[in-house]
């Protein structure tokens, strides 16, 4: 038995050893994993300040704190290990996962894009008429949470695609350490956002001019940024669920959709070659917005015609 554990702790020091080796290794593919999934993380950003729209301002941080914990929660109890899982026993599995949580981006966007269409009514008042604020609170909390799980899960897959050739260890601590950082700047970067009012206010009452005139300039602007937050953020989800969803046509090889965008794209980059690389890129993600219009148009097309049946 002695001759047995001094054998483990033998072996427990050379993983150790290997561990501390491999942290700087470990501290740059984090940053490389996470600089890959940029576009995902800014569409979060865009994304999740709708939730608190039309809430009382002080629940408005410990709305973000929630949504923050369920993403927390969502990348390393669900995603992490499914993606551990998948990429060791059944990697053909992701793309349509990642199609599947691609189509209901689309479906999310395309709904609300319909109501905007339809209008005639206010969707804070009428939930509020028929919810208390706590069962809006947790409605709003709920729906942020599961469309946070698609996005995370789009950010989740592109780390592991960068780091799909290192040891399964190495693989787990660089999604947590991206799973950290990316959930700390995003609901960061949020909170500030939905405090801005509330920040101008502070500024606008503070003796110094300069204080003043940006406190007010920052309060005039938030309705203007909430706006356009909730635009970038219904073209975001059609963005990436559309872009899953070619992306994932083109892991089978089916190559029209995906072929004729990356055609155009460069043709019209060919076409401006001083600024070729953003024409392409922004060509790209304009096929991908297209795409996922159709998908999540005829998604919730189906969807309503079920209802009436």
């Amino acid at each position: 038995m002695p001759s047995g554990l001094i054998a483990l702790l033998d072996d427990v020091a050379g993983i150790a050893k290997l561990a501390a080796s491999s942290l700087d290794d470990v501290a740059a593919a984090a940053g490389k994993a996470g600089s890959k999934a940029a576009g995902v993380v800014i569409d979060d950003t865009a994304v999740t300040p709708r939730y608190v729209m039309g809430l009382t301002a002080d629940r408005e941080l410990p709305i973000i704190w929630k949504i923050a914990k369920g993403s927390l929660r969502n990348k390393l109890l669900f995603l992490l290990p499914a993606a551990l899982v998948l990429s060791a026993f059944a990697p053909w599995l992701l793309p349509p996962l990642l199609m599947l949580g691609g189509a209901f981006l689309c479906f999310e966007a395309a709904e609300k894009l319909l109501e905007a269409v339809q209008g005639g009514h206010d969707l804070v008042e009428e939930a509020l008429e028929t919810h208390s604020s706590s069962e809006l609170e947790e409605q709003k909390v709920s729906g942020a949470i599961r469309t946070d799980f698609i996005l995370s899960g789009e950010i989740m897959a592109i780390a592991l695609g960068t780091v799909a050739a290192e040891p399964i260890w190495e693989q787990a601590i660089i999604l947590i350490v991206v799973a950290f950082l990316i959930t700390a700047g995003v609901y960061g970067v949020v909170g500030f956002i939905v405090k801005m009012d509330d920040i101008g206010l502070h500024l606008a009452e503070r003796r110094s001019a300069g204080a003043r005139v940006l406190g007010r300039a920052m309060v005039k602007a938030m309705p203007v940024l909430m706006r356009m937050l909730s635009v970038v953020g219904t073209a975001a989800m059609l963005w990436v669920g559309g872009g899953l969803i070619v992306h994932g046509l083109h892991e089978f090889h089916w190559d029209l959709v995906p072929g004729a965008i990356h055609h155009v794209a460069q043709g019209a980059a060919h076409g401006l070659p001083a600024i070729a690389p953003v024409v392409e890129w922004v060509v790209n993600a304009v096929g991908a917005g297209i795409v996922g219009l159709i998908v999540g148009g005829i998604v919730v097309a189906l969807l309503h015609l079920f209802k009436k049946h």
